[in-house]
């Protein structure tokens, strides 16, 4: 199986505009607007490259009802909440990973539209709680929208991304189940770490 790249990192705050501002503070890179998702949620974005990025995701204050996603309805700092990755076939890295033990949920159409008004349209994989932090990556397929890291965004490194888990052996059979490696230490918690190249210099994302 060819390891899936990695397409972005989800870092959850609970209010979208501090979240941007304080990234900014802490960076010095301030991350575009993504746009607007139908479950009220928003995003702002910074890339790694041509190919991954960096989501800032919070509660759009346009919408009504707080979200679930990522935690959103009960979280009170930010968090490194998620990440994904880019199988060639999201199907079949699916039930592949089904195969070796691992379910990482039915794949499921969403989309978002950007303040220029164009509606990006993907699929990824959900499983049940919204709330906990993510250690195995979701799947995700752009099919023919453009990939958001293919724009012209604001650039940041990507210099190391790692994970805590209490059981690591545990964590990782289910990364191999996807075919994906990932730094695992032992923690008390589930965490994601994640250390950017910025001009403040290096920034950790937990």
């Amino acid at each position: 199986m060819t390891e899936p790249p990695l397409d972005h990192l989800v870092y959850a705050v609970p209010d979208l505009a501090a979240g941007v501002e304080e990234f900014a503070r802490r960076t010095g890179v301030r991350p575009v607007p993504g746009g607007s998702h139908p479950g009220g949620t928003a995003n702002h974005l910074v890339r790694f490259g041509p190919g991954s990025y960096l989501e800032i995701i919070g509660p759009d204050p346009a919408a009504e009802a707080r979200p679930r996603a990522f935690g959103l309805e009960s979280l009170t700092a930010p968090r490194l909440a998620a990440w994904a990755v880019r199988p060639q076939d999201l199907d079949k890295a699916v039930w592949q990973a089904r195969e070796q033990g691992y379910d990482p949920g039915d794949a499921q159409p969403l989309s978002r539209r950007t303040p220029a008004g164009e509606l990006l349209e993907w699929r990824l994989t959900r499983r049940d709680d919204p709330a906990a932090v993510r250690p195995v990556p979701f799947l995700i397929d752009w099919g023919g929208t453009p990939h958001p890291a293919a724009a012209d965004l604001p650039l940041v490194s990507l210099t190391s991304f790692s994970a805590v888990h209490p059981d690591p052996d545990a964590l990782r059979r289910d990364l191999s189940a996807l075919g994906v490696r990932l730094d695992v230490s032992r923690g008390p918690e589930a965490a994601l770490r994640a250390v950017l190249g910025t001009p403040h210099g290096h920034v950790t994302l937990r």
